[in-house]
């Protein structure tokens, strides 16, 4: 048994980077002796993506180095990219298969991952491991700022965008899958959680974020009061009562944007700043559960 730790650490030593279908060489040392690092999965929301580059620009979802700092405990990373607006069933299914094909790519197909979603992503996880047998490859699922409960937001996007200007119409003419808002709605969402029931022997926990309406960015102000109208504190797009599940580990002082390290509002006063030590805190906490 020892033996066998020893040289799944020296694999750790030498993992990957995994983001889509790129992997990254990684050359620093694994800096907890004596512990293999399980491989940890990054996921994003509605409208999101894998990370890309353009030239020498690399553009990445989960951003300011949230990544490499995970990757500098030893953990091999993965980044997932499945539709960015198709429904919970479809990306749930992408996000499956991301993990297998990544984790076989590195020799640690039979690690069970931990997985931080963001957003609609905490669904899309739920969804995985609940329905498509993934909970013998998952031992944690953290979400952040997800709408477990629906958003009031998506319901009104529903109504007046979808329904009533005719969204929905033009996107089905244009054979454009945008299904994810339908999910996300407080009616949609109460159905799921009846339907998708966690998994026994995985461990759920949640974060929400909560900013007050002068420190969100200008263009989650109009999301962020039909939100507030309905069910107060929220980050923008989602409340901080829908994004309580599992064990609750407490309400960043975040928009829904700087939750992933994308920060669109100048702090002055009281600065949440570089976002990556709380996902720091949250990955010390998980491995100690």
């Amino acid at each position: 048994m020892f033996n066998h730790c020893c040289a799944l650490a020296r694999k750790s030593r030498n993992c990957h980077f995994t983001r889509g279908a790129r992997t990254l060489p990684r050359d620093r040392l694994n800096p907890y002796a004596g512990f293999v690092p399980p491989p940890v999965v990054l996921h994003h929301g509605l409208f999101g993506f894998g990370d890309f580059e353009l030239g020498k620009l690399k553009v990445r979802y989960f951003a300011g180095g949230i990544d490499r700092a995970i990757g500098d405990r030893g953990h091999p990373v993965i980044i997932s990219r499945v539709h960015p607006t198709g429904g919970i069933a479809r990306r749930a299914a992408e996000l499956k298969e991301t993990i297998l094909r990544q984790l076989k790519s590195i020799d640690r197909e039979k690690e069970r991952v931990i997985i931080f979603a963001h957003s609609m992503g905490g669904l899309d996880a739920r969804y995985m491991i609940s329905k498509l047998g993934m909970d013998d490859r998952v031992q944690t699922l953290v979400t952040i700022c997800t709408p477990h409960r629906g958003s009031p937001y998506a319901n009104w996007c529903v109504e007046h965008i979808g329904q009533r200007l005719g969204g929905f119409q033009l996107m089905n003419m244009l054979e454009f899958d945008v299904q994810a808002i339908s999910d996300l709605t407080i009616e949609k969402c109460s159905r799921f959680n009846d339907e998708v029931t966690n998994a026994p022997a995985v461990k759920y926990f949640s974060v929400a974020g909560s900013r007050p309406l002068h420190r969100v960015p200008a263009f989650l102000m109009h999301s962020f009061q039909v939100i507030h109208d309905a069910e107060g504190p929220n980050d923008g797009l989602v409340s901080v009562k829908s994004a309580q599940w599992g064990e609750h580990l407490g309400t960043w002082p975040a928009d829904h944007m700087h939750a992933i390290n994308k920060r669109l509002v100048l702090e002055i006063k009281e600065p949440t700043g570089d976002i990556t030590p709380y996902y720091m805190k949250l990955l010390d906490r998980v491995l100690k559960s």
